[in-house]
């Protein structure tokens, strides 16, 4: 692994855009980019977890505690569609298609605030401003990614460590659930998927408490990198091919621990891969 950039509390929604990486940082409250040539950050009142950019180029963010999905206007985040009337809770990571549908995670529950787990929902905003609930009964629903050309959506769910597809409908709800992978049983016990991003014939994902990244095709482990002692939370691939992961450091704590401590930091690493065939 070589390191791209540091500074970071929690990096999350890695997005890779006209040469330059993007994040957010959800515990330093700001968002992260070297679009204008030098890693920088923005400081937002309005914090962004999950990122993407639309057809046309512009950046969107779910606002993880204000129930809206915002674009970037170069200084904050304007709404682009409010989930409110979905009833929706924090919401985690987001993706879209060539259409410019997108699907956010509402997981439903705020773990740092003490709340009861619940089972959370994916939430689709279609290009025409409307919204709809695209699936039920998602636990800890995280990364997200689409595959089959976009036939095909998976989400990670974290408490029950594994990644579910789903068959997208012409109506972009989400029909015929199954199991893609089992985490656990093919990365070991400690292994909980947060970010994921579509590989050549699969996906990676970063396992946060199992400290690995793992390449998957459908229910079988292809690749593995270990990020030990750092726990990796979310990656994308860049113009070239190349993973970029964002990883946790706690100075040897366990990751919970550290964060209840706020004694966590990020740095996003290029990670050496085998070549896919």
């Amino acid at each position: 692994m070589r390191t791209y950039a540091t500074g970071m509390t929690w990096g999350e929604g890695p997005r890779w855009h006209d040469g330059a990486l993007w994040l957010s940082d959800t515990q330093g409250r700001r968002l992260w980019t070297d679009a204008d040539g030098a890693w920088t950050a923005t400081p937002l009142e309005s914090v962004s977890n999950g990122l993407w950019f639309l057809p046309d180029g512009r950046l969107v963010g779910a606002m993880m505690d204000e129930k809206r999905i915002g674009v970037w206007n170069g200084e904050r985040w304007e709404t682009y569609a409010d989930l409110a009337p979905l009833g929706v809770g924090p919401l985690g990571d987001l993706v879209g298609d060539l259409e410019g549908n997108l699907y956010v995670d509402d997981v439903a529950f705020a773990a740092a605030r003490g709340e009861s787990p619940r089972p959370g929902r994916v939430i689709l905003v279609r290009a025409d401003g409307t919204t709809a609930v695209a699936a039920e009964d998602v636990e800890f629903p995280n990364g997200l990614a689409f595959l089959d050309e976009g036939a095909t959506l998976v989400v990670a769910e974290t408490s029950r460590q594994r990644l579910t597809a789903f068959r997208v409908a012409a109506d972009g709800t989400l029909h015929d659930r199954r199991t893609y992978a089992d985490i656990a049983g093919l990365a070991g016990p400690e292994a909980r998927p947060d970010g994921i991003w579509p590989a050549e014939d699969g996906l990676w994902v970063a396992t946060t408490t199992g400290q690995l990244v793992v390449r998957l095709r459908e229910g079988e482990l292809v690749e593995s990198v270990d990020t030990s002692p750092g726990y990796p939370i979310a990656c994308c691939v860049d113009d070239h091919g190349r993973l970029l992961v964002t990883v946790a450091h706690t100075e040897g704590a366990p990751l919970f621990d550290a964060l209840a401590r706020k004694a966590v930091k990020t740095t996003a690493v290029l990670v050496h891969t085998t070549p896919q065939r």
